[in-house]
């Protein structure tokens, strides 16, 4: 939670591209706050420590700008395409006590019947919960399930306080049988050719 999560953050006066690759290039992030009202606050964030934080989703952190104590939201991380660097953060204030509307990843866990596969509709679930209590998964249980089960986001079980927003109705998780492999036109000619052929070496 949020106790564990602190981070150091500056105060951000260049703004522009230049100005945000001399940051990554000292290791450190560009940053903005905003929120309940407030004027958008732009800081840099320590690169590695930041970096360790995001492993997570829905991330709650304690800024410490000079001395100044903010609660924050992780909202948005954008990263470059190839190297999969973090180039910015969207930050949002929240306040304890107060709900918010996340996205929270979905585990599956177990095996089902022999013979089967799942499939994942939905790899995470919309809810409103507590901003200090945001669940960091939902565990859905496939153990033993048979062809044809299917699991909706209403049967997915959420701790207390939490509230769906995705509705109850969506698929998350379908057990079935692999469909059996299709052959093209040419691959069932050829089969078709080299089983007369056996058939015409068998009668020799």
């Amino acid at each position: 939670m949020a106790d564990e999560n602190r981070l150091s953050a500056d105060e951000r006066t260049s703004f522009g591209k230049g100005a945000a690759r001399k940051l990554r290039a000292v290791d450190k992030i560009p940053a903005v706050i905003y929120g309940h009202g407030t004027d958008p606050r732009h800081v840099t964030l320590p690169g590695h420590e930041t970096a360790l934080l995001l492993r997570k989703s829905n991330v709650l952190v304690t800024l410490d700008i000079a001395g100044d104590k903010q609660l924050v939201l992780v909202k948005d991380v954008q990263k470059d395409p190839v190297r999969q660097l973090i180039e910015h953060v969207d930050l949002v204030v929240v306040r304890k006590g107060e709900k918010v509307t996340v996205d929270v990843p979905v585990h599956i866990e177990g095996e089902s019947a022999p013979g089967t596969i799942h499939v994942v509709d939905h790899n995470t679930l919309t809810v409103e919960t507590e901003a200090t209590h945001i669940p960091e998964s939902f565990i859905v249980s496939i153990e033993g399930l048979e062809e044809g089960t299917q699991i909706l986001a209403g049967q997915v079980e959420l701790p207390k306080g939490t509230t769906l927003v995705t509705d109850a109705e969506a698929l998350v998780v379908n057990v079935t049988v692999p469909a059996a492999p299709q052959l093209d036109d040419e691959s069932a000619e050829a089969e078709s050719t080299e089983a007369a052929a056996a058939e015409g070496d068998a009668a020799e």
